[in-house]
């Protein structure tokens, strides 16, 4: 489909989304053209591949007494080509909903220079705490990244409780924040002293809160609080001086305010489609277009349907585009308004044409017309777009595809400018701004690439990979980038049950975006998250999250911890039937993607009722 837990192997091993179900149904492994097409034209190269023999390795302390402790895992090349350098480098602990920067795991070799096909490297494992390190589990990630692929393995290690001498060691809270918001991100200090009253520098300071579920603390001492009411901060340190530790504690009551965010949504009208799932929608200017999914109604996904805005922003629906497909799976619109794009999925690859995207006229917006329909290279399928200037970032199906990059200055005769392939899965999603494209690359995680911006010296005909994030629990889905505060917010599509996983909503910091970094998660429990729509002048986030309807998230100021459960929901609304599973339930609500148009509407394409038009206020 279209555009701080960690979890073991158990939601790994959960069933696959819908959209990849329809992928592995209906699109071949292929990863390069047809007989027919020009020999001189790009090529992803064969898939590069990358595995640990086991998805979580126990780390084991050298004694009772050791602060060190150790482990090894074997990585293994798996693909179809060499792979190198490969660079191995730990991300920091977490304990809890807290990240632990300064106990960081180190492997031995750092970097592999060539690992060849079948290839095997023992990889030898360490973590060293600090001695302040309180008790309790930890967990922490190993990655092996090379150029087009990665892996990545969980690591386990317990740290025992120890006893300390007590002899006048003191640990001062900081004046200040003695009342914080619900979802406000706040900065406590400390001070350390010695028995002598002296002030001990670099002391490291330990941070929590009770109740346990009052907030969030990171290591650094920064702290979001969850729910109204009042807690305590807690402060702890230790100080080992002639090889013994002394701890310290000291308490603050704070009094957490309600965030006071409220807002509504109301069903306003409807373009009712009664007998195709509709799939994505675009809106510019006063026209809506919405594609169509599968063959499990009583007419394939073959339709482009165009709509009409009245003056009060309701649809009348104008005209439609059939293509020979079986599903129309996406359809943008380039921002000019002249030119949109639609994807093929689910046809016949030995049909030439069947497959691929279709390219539109918008000259008379109520009626688009067909320029041009490109084929080559995109036989197993084209799942996403996107059209920026003068090119088109289609997203072709199956492992080993990656993104096409077509050159449209002409629409009628498309070109093929570049090719990229993030390696370990396929392909979801392609988002582009400021000269970037955001690649949601499924199970290898987000993929950022400089196509223009500079910073990498990239260009559409040329990407060049800026940055990957790997570590975000798979089923990376879609991605909105939001410039001005430097977040991404990245939606995971993992199909759960009432009692089961479901998809999160990834907040990662790119404010240095060659370190990508995840802050904060936001989770609508027994679904899955699917499109999003940012409003970045009031910071509201408008989430589709299928069965749970569309929903509406204040994402103002610093993110950090679970969003949900920072009273940050403005409103939600099911302007259908509900179902445990809406898409196989007419009638049923199951939101796709929302979209705020200037007229102050939210339209939503919902695959079981079609064109939804929503009224938000705050």
């Amino acid at each position: 489909m279209d555009d701080h837990d960690k979890r073991g192997s158990a939601r790994r091993g959960a069933a696959l989304s819908l959209a990849a179900a329809v992928l592995f149904a209906t699109c071949s492994d292929a990863t390069g053209p047809g007989s027919g097409d020009p020999p001189d034209e790009p090529r992803p190269s064969l898939p590069a591949a990358l595995q640990f023999s086991a998805e979580t390795v126990t780390l084991v302390a050298e004694d009772a007494n050791s602060l060190s402790y150790a482990g090894s895992a074997v990585l293994t090349n798996t693909g179809h080509i060499a792979v190198g350098p490969v660079v191995l480098s730990g991300r920091a602990a977490t304990s809890g909903d807290v990240n632990v920067p300064r106990i960081v795991p180190k492997a031995s070799p750092a970097e592999i220079p060539t690992l060849n096909v079948g290839d095997r490297a023992t990889i030898s494992i360490a973590v060293t705490v600090p001695a302040i390190t309180l008790a309790g589990a930890y967990e922490a990630i190993l990655q092996a990244v090379a150029t087009e692929t990665g892996a990545a393995v969980g690591l386990r290690f317990e740290v025992p409780e120890r006893d300390a001498a007590v002899d006048g060691t003191q640990v001062t809270i900081s004046p200040g924040h003695d009342r914080v918001r619900q979802g406000d991100v706040v900065r406590f200090g400390a001070q350390v002293r010695d028995s002598a009253g002296a002030v001990v520098e670099g002391a490291q300071v330990r941070w929590s809160v009770e109740p346990a579920d009052g907030g969030m603390f990171d290591a650094e001492g920064r702290f979001v609080p969850y729910a109204a009411g009042e807690v305590t901060i807690i402060a702890r340190t230790a100080v080992t001086k002639d090889s013994t530790v002394r701890m310290a504690t000291d308490r603050r009551p704070v009094t957490v305010l309600a965030r006071g965010i409220s807002g509504s949504l109301r069903l306003a009208g409807m373009g009712r489609v009664g007998d195709r799932h509709t799939s994505d929608l675009w809106v510019h200017g006063d026209h809506a277009y919405t594609g169509t999914w599968g063959q499990v109604l009583e007419h394939p996904g073959n339709l482009l349907y165009a709509w009409t805005l009245d003056s009060g922003g309701l649809p009348t629906l104008s005209d439609s585009i059939m293509v020979d497909a079986r599903t129309v799976n996406d359809v943008k619109i380039r921002a000019d308004g002249r030119l949109g794009v639609l994807t093929h999925e689910g046809g016949d690859q030995t049909r030439q044409g069947k497959n691929g995207v279709t390219f539109f006229d918008l000259a008379d917006p109520a009626h688009p017309r067909v320029v041009s329909r490109y084929s080559t290279g995109l036989e197993p399928g084209v799942h996403n777009a996107w059209l920026e200037g003068n090119h088109a970032y289609l997203v072709v199906d199956g492992v080993g595809s990656g993104l096409r990059i077509l050159d449209v200055s002409d629409p009628a005769s498309p070109r093929l400018a570049a090719s990229f392939y993030g390696g370990s899965s396929f392909l979801h999603d392609v988002y582009v701004r400021d000269g970037l494209a955001f690649l949601s690359h499924w199970n290898a995680g987000l993929i950022i690439l400089d196509v223009g911006n500079g910073m990498a010296g990239g260009s559409p005909a040329n990407p060049v990979e800026v940055s990957r994030l790997a570590d975000l629990g798979g089923e990376t889905h879609n991605v909105w980038y939001w410039p001005e505060t430097g977040y991404a917010f990245v939606g995971e599509e993992q199909f759960g049950h009432s009692k089961g996983p479901s998809g999160v909503m990834h907040v990662v910091d790119l404010s240095d975006i060659r370190r990508p970094r995840e802050v904060a998660t936001y989770e609508v429990p027994g679904s899955t998250s699917h499109n999003y729509w940012l409003d970045e002048d009031s910071g509201t986030l408008y989430v589709a999250w299928y069965e749970q309807g569309v929903r509406m998230l204040d994402v103002t100021g610093e993110l950090m911890g679970r969003l949900e459960r920072q009273g940050r929901e403005a409103a939600f609304i099911r302007y259908g039937a509900e179902a445990e599973d809406c898409v196989w339930a007419p009638g049923a609500t199951c939101a796709w993607a929302p979209q705020l148009h200037a007229n102050g509407k939210l339209y939503a394409s919902d695959m079981n009722l079609g064109l939804i038009v929503l009224e938000p206020g705050r």
